[in-house]
C-alpha cells in the first residue's frame, strides 16, 4: 500500500508531499536516511536565507526525484541521453498557480519561461517535484539582461582541497576589497568555496565575465596556486577561477541548496573567520537550519554593498592592452569574437588554425 501524502506548511500555504517515506539519501557511517518529507521541510526551514538567494530570480531546477545513489547519473544534455536526475529549465508540468515566472534568453537565442520563485511555497514544492539544488540566474526578473551579481567559483583541481579554496577566497575577498567591492563566501557543498559580489544591474554578461577574468589573471599573478586555465590538462594542482560561471545560462547551486552527495551537504553562506579550518562536510541538512535560526544568514546584508563594476574592467582593458586576451567559452556556446581555438592544447595543430582561433579548411 502506498504512503499517504503529506503536507508541509510553507508560508501560507500547504504543500502536499506525495511519496513522503521515500529515501533521497541513503544513511552514511556519520548521517542517517532522509526522506522525500525531510527535504520539503528542510527547504521551508531555510526559508530566510533561502528566499534570499532566489526571490525574483529564474531559477533551473536540479531535480534527483528517484534520489542519490551511485548507480543514478545526472543528465549531460546529450541527445537521446536516459537519465534519473535531470536540469529542468522550463517549468515543470502541474506547477501550482502562485507559482511565477520569468522569461530567460539562451545562448542559442531561444526563449524559455524559467520558475521565479517569489515564495517559500514554490521552492517547498519544486522540493516536493524532487528538487535537491536550485540554480538561481544571477538577474531579476525586472531586468534579465543585466546581472546583478558576481559569482567567482573556486574549484580545487586533483591535488588541492577545501583548505586551498578557502586560502584563496581570502586573498580574493581582499582583492576584491582594493577595488571597492565586497565579497561574500559560501561553501560549494562540495570541495570548493564560492564567493558572491553584489553588483549595480549596469553591465551584461560579456562584462561580468570579462571581469571574473580580470581578477582570476590577477589572483595567478599574486599566487601560484591560482589558474584560469580553461583546458584540465594544463591547471595542475592550482584552484581553479571558473570565470565562465558568469556567462548567460550558466548558474551556480544557491545559498542553502542541498547538494546531491552522500551526506546530504548544504551550499552553506560563512563568515570569512570561518574559513580557515572549516569542515564543509559539517553544514548538511541537520545542523544548517539550526545555525541559520542562531546565527543568521551571513549573506543577510549582501543587498547593501552593491557595487561598481568599473575597476574591474579597466583591469581586464589593461591586461588586453598587455596582451592577454579572450578566453575560451563552454562548448554549447555559438564561436566568440577573439575567442581561442576549442581543442585541447596537446592536440592543437597550430597550422590548422588561423590567428583569430578559426579552424581553417582542409585544403
Amino acid at each position: 500500500m502506498a504512503t499517504p501524502a503529506a503536507h508541509v506548511t510553507a508560508g501560507d500555504r500547504q504543500v502536499r508531499v506525495t511519496s513522503p517515506d521515500r529515501v533521497i539519501y541513503e544513511a552514511t557511517d556519520s548521517t542517517p536516511e532522509v526522506t522525500k518529507l525531510q527535504v520539503v521541510e528542510y527547504v521551508v526551514s531555510v526559508e530566510d536565507g533561502l528566499m534570499r538567494a532566489l526571490r525574483e530570480r529564474p531559477t533551473a531546477l536540479e531535480r534527483w526525484p528517484s534520489g542519490v545513489r551511485p548507480e543514478i547519473t545526472l543528465a549531460t544534455g546529450r541527445p537521446g541521453e536516459k537519465a534519473d536526475a535531470f536540469y529542468q529549465k522550463r517549468v515543470p508540468k502541474g506547477a501550482p498557480d502562485y507559482l511565477e515566472t520569468a522569461e530567460v534568453t539562451f545562448p542559442s537565442g531561444r526563449t524559455a519561461d524559467e520558475v521565479c520563485p517569489t515564495e517559500v511555497a514554490v521552492a517547498a514544492w519544486c522540493a516536493q517535484m524532487g528538487t535537491l539544488t536550485f540554480h538561481p540566474w544571477p538577474v531579476r526578473r525586472a531586468d534579465v539582461d543585466h546581472p546583478d551579481e558576481l559569482r567567482l567559483d573556486l574549484d580545487p583541481q586533483p591535488g588541492t582541497d577545501f583548505s586551498d579554496a578557502a586560502r584563496v577566497a581570502l586573498l580574493l575577498r581582499d582583492l576584491l576589497a582594493e577595488h571597492g567591492l565586497t565579497g561574500f563566501a559560501k561553501t560549494s557543498g562540495n570541495r570548493g568555496v564560492h564567493v558572491y559580489v553584489r553588483i549595480e544591474p549596469r553591465w551584461d554578461f560579456v562584462d561580468l565575465r570579462h571581469a571574473a577574468i580580470a581578477l582570476g589573471r590577477e589572483l595567478e599573478r599574486r599566487d601560484d596556486g591560482v589558474t584560469t586555465a580553461w583546458w584540465k590538462e594544463e591547471r595542475g594542482e592550482r584552484i581553479f577561477l571558473d570565470y565562465n560561471q558568469n556567462n548567460r545560462d550558466r548558474t551556480i547551486a544557491s545559498a542553502y541548496s542541498l547538494r546531491p552527495i552522500p551526506g546530504a551537504p548544504v551550499s552553506t553562506p560563512v563568515e570569512w573567520d570561518e574559513l580557515d579550518g572549516l569542515d564543509p562536510r559539517s553544514l548538511n541538512l541537520w545542523t544548517v537550519p539550526d545555525r541559520l535560526r542562531e546565527q543568521g544568514d551571513a549573506m543577510a546584508t549582501i543587498d547593501d554593498h552593491a557595487g561598481d563594476l568599473t575597476p574591474l574592467l579597466a583591469m581586464w582593458e589593461a591586461d588586453v592592452e598587455a596582451g592577454l586576451g579572450e578566453l575560451n567559452y563552454p562548448p554549447d556556446y555559438p564561436k566568440m569574437p577573439g575567442e581561442p581555438p576549442r581543442v585541447q592544447p596537446s592536440k592543437k595543430v597550430a597550422a590548422h588554425w588561423d590567428e583569430d582561433g578559426n579552424r581553417v579548411p582542409d585544403a
